[in-house]
């Protein structure tokens, strides 16, 4: 099903033209498209499920987010990273100041992410809020409090849906209240999957406050060590985690957002086969993807459920 899907997708691009402009258009969205499924695959599948009218500019935009996000894991030197991100500050400083896309540089998604912000007048805030808050990250390298988590998922996640929502031109107040809540909740389901990436890193992802009120050590999360204490604090990460997808499975939302609200099924099937394995983070089964995630998004993408 889905390899028929990715065989016979067609980006469209965003340009009337059919001469070698619009070629080329049609070649950095795929080159979108394949950014998202190398980096972020459960959000490629997600996506692929989309209306044709939103799934080009969302494979634009979740690229960009991809791009942005893997910055850390390109290289340990912390300048580096920063050099990068403001590599795509400025990019999106000159697809706001201009409207000559000539002048935008020669990058298949900063290309493409012109041409999305100027058709569907995307907030500037959001897109800066993407960059910043992992600027902030490479400062702060570590969150103090379960709070600090939240602020982080929110600048990070919630950001992408609203730009989703955007592009759909959903102006809800219940549909950005949801947004806010499935943000969070895929964000810290994230920071849980990544464990692994921020100890080789020599980085703690979890909250500081969390490690020191079931007395877990730095040292031991880089480590690995699996114990009842650490248990309890992947625990109460995933509890919180489980209550904003519950949440915002739980409020009602225009019909087209259920499409764009996808990725809730991948969140909850983590946090299901995180429960199985009793909450120890480091089970290497929890690196195997969900072979029946593909049938289930189509599923629910039929039933418009999310």
């Amino acid at each position: 099903m889905f390899y028929h899907l990715k065989n016979t997708l067609r980006i469209y691009p965003l340009t009337r033209s059919v001469t070698q402009k619009a070629t080329s258009s049609k070649n950095s969205l795929q080159y979108c498209a394949n950014i998202v499924r190398q980096h972020d695959y459960e959000n490629y599948l997600a996506t692929l499920l989309m209306t044709k009218a939103l799934r080009s500019p969302a494979f634009v935009v979740r690229a960009f987010n991809a791009e942005i996000a893997r910055v850390q894991d390109q290289t340990t030197d912390p300048q580096t990273a920063a050099m990068r991100l403001q590599f795509w500050q400025d990019a999106v400083n000159l697809i706001y100041q201009n409207q000559q896309s000539y002048k935008i540089p020669a990058n298949p998604i900063t290309q493409e992410l012109y041409k999305v912000c100027i058709s569907y007048k995307l907030p500037k805030r959001y897109i800066e809020r993407l960059i910043s808050s992992r600027q902030s990250l490479l400062k702060t390298k570590y969150f103090r409090t379960m709070e600090d988590v939240e602020i982080y998922t929110e600048n990070t996640v919630s950001t992408i849906y609203y730009l989703l929502l955007c592009i759909a031109g959903v102006t809800n107040v219940h549909a950005d209240h949801a947004a806010s809540h499935l943000g969070k909740a895929q964000g810290m389901a994230n920071i849980l999957r990544s464990v692994h990436v921020f100890n080789y890193h020599k980085t703690v992802s979890l909250p500081m406050d969390i490690l020191m009120k079931h007395q877990v050590s730095q040292e031991s999360v880089l480590r690995g060590n699996d114990n009842e204490n650490m248990r309890n604090v992947i625990f109460e990460v995933a509890s919180r985690a489980n209550s904003h997808l519950e949440k915002a499975r739980s409020i009602q939302v225009p019909k087209i957002t259920n499409q764009i609200f996808l990725p809730a099924i991948a969140i909850d099937k983590y946090l299901t086969k995180l429960q199985k394995v009793n909450f120890n983070v480091f089970d290497k089964r929890l690196l195997q993807g969900s072979p029946t995630l593909p049938l289930t998004l189509y599923y629910k993408r039929i039933l418009n459920k999310f």
